[in-house]
C-alpha cells in the first residue's frame, strides 16, 4: 500500500538502525552509519524535504526497530460513531493516538478520548489490530499497527481538546472527509459492522 522506494528506505534505515544497537565493530557501525545515511538521502530526494530534517523525523532512534502503536476508539451512540476534527487540516478521525509508555492500551485510549472529545469511556474489546502496510494509509514514514478499541460513554461531554476543534457522532452513510492517515474509510465501515455483529471474531493483519 505504499511506494517501493519507501519501503526499500524503511527497511535500510530498521536495519542499519539494528546493526547500531548490536554491532561492536567499528568498521560495522561505519557501515551501518553509511547506510543510514543513505536511508535518510532517499527520503529526503523523493519528498524535497532537507537531510536535516528528514534525519531528525527517520532516522533519530536507537535500538531495534519495531512498529509503532497507535490506538483508536469505536465509540457509538444512536448507531452513530464519535469522529474529532483535526485542528491541522480540518479532516475527521477516530480519537486516539500513539501508545504512551507506562500505559497499557486500554489506559491509552480511556486518556485519549478524554483529552480529544471530552468523554469518560470505558474499553469493552478490541475491534481489530491492523498493519498500515495493509491498508489504504497514505506513504508514511514509520511502519504502525493501530489497535481500534471499542468503548461506552459513562460520562463527560463532547468537549474539544489542544488538537480538536469539533466533536461529533455520524451516520455510517454521512461521514465527513476523513484523515487517511489515521484512519481509512473501510475501517470505519468495519467498526460499522461489529456494531451490527457484535459477536464477530477480532480482526488482525
Amino acid at each position: 500500500m505504499e511506494y517501493k522506494w519507501l519501503e526499500w528506505a524503511k527497511r535500510i534505515q530498521a536495519l542499519s538502525q539494528a546493526g547500531l544497537a548490536f554491532s561492536k565493530d567499528v568498521y560495522d557501525i561505519e557501515r551501518y552509519e553509511e547506510l543510514r545515511k543513505i536511508s535518510v538521502e532517499i527520503m529526503a530526494d523523493h519528498t524535497d524535504t532537507e537531510m536535516e530534517k528528514v534525519y531528525d523525523l527517520f532516522a533519530n532512534e536507537t535500538g531495534y526497530q519495531t512498529p509503532k502503536l497507535d490506538v483508536r476508539g469505536a465509540v457509538f451512540q444512536n448507531n452513530q460513531i464519535l469522529l474529532v476534527q483535526e485542528n491541522h487540516d480540518g479532516t475527521w478521525s477516530l480519537p486516539g493516538g500513539f501508545c504512551d509508555i507506562g500505559l497499557s492500551p486500554s489506559e491509552n485510549i480511556i486518556k485519549e478520548i478524554k483529552e480529544e472529545a471530552g468523554y469518560d469511556i470505558i474499553t469493552k474489546k478490541l475491534l481489530a489490530v491492523c498493519d498500515t502496510h495493509k491498508h489504504e494509509h497514505p506513504p508514511q514514514p514509520y511502519h504502525y499497527y493501530k489497535l481500534f478499541i471499542q468503548c461506552d460513554i459513562v460520562g463527560g461531554s463532547a468537549t474539544s481538546g489542544v488538537e480538536t476543534d469539533d466533536v461529533r457522532f455520524f451516520s455510517e452513510d454521512q461521514l465527513p472527509p476523513l484523515s487517511t492517515n489515521r484512519n481509512t474509510e473501510a475501517q470505519i465501515h468495519m467498526l460499522f459492522d461489529y456494531l451490527a455483529n457484535p459477536n464477530k471474531a477480532t480482526y488482525f493483519d
